[in-house]
């Protein structure tokens, strides 16, 4: 099944971390992913967190989600509201958490993107692409194949498994 989403944009830029996304410092007083919302990114922009909306789509560039292998990366940024994110580029680790927690991480390229767009995101097997509905602009994108989707549309890899009697079917 082709997954398709719409959402705002909501910028960041190179090289964000895992730290970025959750400070490590907050997550000494609790690992739950709801309360941690209320802070991502806020090393970045403090107020970013609260200025979320649900189906906000997150837009980076280069390398996203390096840094340390935190599971609770992915898990914060569905918690704020966010169900995916664009990104020219991703962390490898972080690229597998997202699918295995059921964020969808679209790869492109993301340098047309601004503040407030209005994205229209379609993820296939043999195509994807985003849409800016502000500018009219269509970005190819890396296509997903089938069993990744199906993780994503079973909410991540634990739903997934549960769906398939503890089965992966690739």
């Amino acid at each position: 099944m082709d997954i398709e989403l719409i959402g705002r944009a909501r910028r960041v830029g190179d090289d964000v971390n895992t730290d970025y996304i959750i400070s490590s410092t907050r997550k000494r007083d609790t690992l739950d992913e709801r309360v941690l919302g209320r802070y991502l990114f806020e090393t970045l922009d403090p107020g970013f967190a609260a200025s979320i909306r649900p189906g906000d789509v997150l837009v980076a560039g280069r390398n996203f989600g390096c840094g340390s292998a935190m599971e609770i990366a992915a898990t914060v940024i569905l918690a704020a509201g966010i169900r995916a994110v664009v990104a020219s580029s991703f962390g490898r680790t972080f690229y597998r958490n997202a699918i295995n927690n059921g964020l969808l991480p679209v790869e492109c390229d993301t340098s047309s993107i601004g503040e407030g767009d209005e994205l229209v995101i379609h993820v296939g097997e043999v195509e994807a692409r985003v849409e800016n509905r502000l500018t009219g602009r269509l970005t190819p994108a890396r296509p997903l194949p089938a069993f990744m989707r199906d993780i994503l549309e079973s909410g991540g890899l634990a739903g997934y498994l549960r769906m398939h009697n503890g089965r992966l079917n690739i």
